[in-house]
């Protein structure tokens, strides 16, 4: 009998593995003082468990990876570097043709636009098991000079009871309405060039009104630019940058403060 049990606990562990952990999009900024929360672990080495594992491959694009072999590539643009990689999802935003390709692989099973038909918008509600990936829309400035109302999109991926935000190629201070749709965000990646997406101070108070543990600086375009944002945010946020391309993170593993963790960009190779 005992070993029946056994055998039903076993299986029973065995197929909730691969289901997502709930997430309510709250921040735990104050959970885990001190604990260590980068890695230096390769790309293609598998993820801890309770983790995630995010890489900066260029731009603004990154590859989110669960435990149960999940991959996800923001604002993919057709190309992530030499390794064979085809993607689960990639996400997409059309402010400019760097966020975006008109032909993605027909391989990947799931490409999501952040953007529909024009002043429409678009919703996304993928639930892959793992990880749920919804989007807030957002307005872009037209190449015309106009304004696109919901053109582009902020993208969440929950997953491993970590809400993990994209914001994209924001152009606006989010509406109360948008904060509210994005919850507490755990994770967010940001553009921080000062000047295609938004103005440096705007962005900034997005970033204080966000209060994420991890803040992950994205479309830089030179260290000058980078330093900039590292300047304006140092009195409110902790600043790590070790040269490193990627890290793993964890509820139990976040920052004991909100923190600027600056990553490396670096496309995808294959490793021996």
């Amino acid at each position: 009998m005992w070993r029946l049990l056994l055998a039903m606990v076993l299986a029973s562990s065995g197929a909730a593995a691969q289901e997502r952990r709930p997430s309510h999009c709250i921040a735990i900024a104050d959970a885990a003082p001190g604990i260590e929360y980068l890695h230096k672990a390769g790309w293609q080495d598998p993820v801890p468990e309770f983790s995630v594992r995010i890489s900066y491959v260029a731009h603004a694009s990154f590859l989110i990876q669960t435990r149960g072999g999940l991959n996800a590539v923001t604002d993919f643009t057709g190309f992530i570097g030499s390794a064979a990689l085809i993607p689960d999802v990639v996400t997409m935003n059309h402010a400019h043709e760097t966020h975006w390709t008109a032909h993605p692989d027909p391989a990947i099973p799931h490409v999501l636009q952040g953007w529909g038909p024009f002043g429409e918008g678009i919703e996304h509600h993928l639930d892959l098991g793992e990880m749920l990936i919804r989007n807030v829309s957002t307005d872009i400035r037209s190449i015309y000079g106009g304004v696109e109302a919901r053109g582009n999109s902020i993208f969440v991926f929950e997953v491993e009871g970590l809400c993990i935000g994209h914001l994209g190629h924001l152009h606006h201070i989010p509406s109360d309405e948008q904060f509210a749709a994005l919850g507490r965000l755990d994770v967010v990646m940001a553009a921080v060039d000062g000047g295609t997406t938004m103005p440096l101070p705007e962005m900034i108070a997005v970033l204080q009104r966000l209060k994420s543990s991890v803040i992950i600086p994205m479309h830089w375009f030179s260290g000058y630019s980078l330093q900039r944002f590292l300047s304006g945010v140092r009195n409110d946020f902790a600043i790590r940058r070790d040269g490193v391309s990627h890290i793993e993170v964890s509820l139990r593993s976040l920052p004991d403060r909100p923190t600027v963790v600056v990553l490396e960009p670096r496309f995808l190779i294959e490793q021996d």
